[in-house]
């Protein structure tokens, strides 16, 4: 949270837990974390509601941005 603060400045986060298959993490004995940065005003969870995804920044660009910062060291 702390590269994503420095590289898009949210106002804030939603963070989810997947556990097991049911739940969507893909198999059984599984768990994973999402963490979703937001913004007043932002479209982030039109996919629970759509079916549609907004996605306003290519994840190859933004991974390159947090990649730099973490390599960085600074906080």
């Amino acid at each position: 949270m702390r590269l994503l603060d420095k590289v898009l400045k949210p106002e804030g986060y939603n963070i989810g837990i997947n556990t097991s298959l049911s739940a969507g993490a893909g198999e059984a004995r599984h768990l994973h974390i999402h963490i979703v940065p937001r913004w007043k005003g932002d479209t982030n969870f039109m996919t629970t509601l759509y079916n549609t995804k907004v996605i306003s920044q290519s994840l190859a660009e933004l991974y390159k941005q947090l990649k730099k910062y973490a390599q960085s060291g600074t906080d």
